[in-house]
């Protein structure tokens, strides 16, 4: 599997490569710390798979990769920040936390390797995280990724959400359930908490689409679902629906 490497520290990329010398699948075909010297050889080296920082020196990989429209896995790499997290989780692109912990680093590479998951991601996901790094601000779009496609939804069109094991299952307006492979509190993270209310342990829900409140805990969503309220919830959502 042939890699290249888009990293400005060059201590960082010293380290990505120890890890990358250690498997014998792969071959460093290229390293570039700016966005100026990989427009000129990037294409040329022919990865299966781009490391990159999110923020170098003379720009955003981001936004070059955007640009260049490449069918190339691709993983980021950056330094905790809530913006640039949130951003990627916006975009549902695939990211490596510095500093890089070795076992997580490895995984990720041997599951691109055996194509159990592919890191493949569009021009519209790469602009959408761009565009939130930009402007930090809660979106009004997210990108969800099932295993056949990723869709661009409306965060005002999500009624609810409900969590079974390690996946979510979207409920949308005017458009069928998709099934995500992120457990629900990923996205309770993400989804703006002045809308969307965690009311059990299973379900995350869009207050704007509440029907009717029971107080023996349950909710009736605008489709006619009904959802249960925790009784620990009960509190929160009378509180909730009092304030709205």
């Amino acid at each position: 599997m042939k890699v290249y490497i888009l990293e400005d520290e060059h201590n960082i990329y010293l380290y990505i490569k120890s890890l990358l010398d250690a498997i014998p699948y792969v071959q460093i075909v290229g390293y570039s710390p700016s966005i100026a010297q990989a427009e000129r050889e990037l294409l040329e080296s022919n990865p299966d798979l781009i490391l990159a920082d999110i923020q170098l020196k003379d720009g955003s990989s981001l936004s070059f990769l955007s640009e260049l429209k490449l069918d190339i896995n691709t993983i980021f790499i950056t330094a905790f920040n809530q913006y640039a997290i949130e951003a990627l989780n916006i975009g549902a692109i695939a990211y490596l936390l510095k500093p890089l912990v070795p076992e997580q680093f490895m995984e990720a590479i041997e599951k691109c390797y055996k194509k159990n998951t592919e890191f493949k991601f569009n021009s519209m996901q790469l602009s959408m995280a761009e565009s939130y790094l930009k402007s930090p601000s809660r979106p009004r779009k997210i990108a969800l990724r099932t295993f056949e496609y990723t869709q661009i939804v409306n965060i005002d069109d999500i009624l609810y959400c409900h969590g079974d094991k390690g996946y979510t299952t979207f409920y949308i307006k005017d458009n069928k359930p998709m099934m995500v492979s992120k457990v629900l509190k990923h996205f309770e993270t993400m989804l703006p908490e002045s809308e969307f209310i965690r009311c059990h342990q299973s379900y995350l829900i869009n207050a704007n689409y509440i029907k009717k409140y029971f107080k023996d805990g349950q909710i009736e969503m605008s489709d006619g679902k009904m959802i249960p309220v925790a009784t620990r919830k009960k509190d929160v959502i009378q509180q909730f629906l009092n304030d709205m």
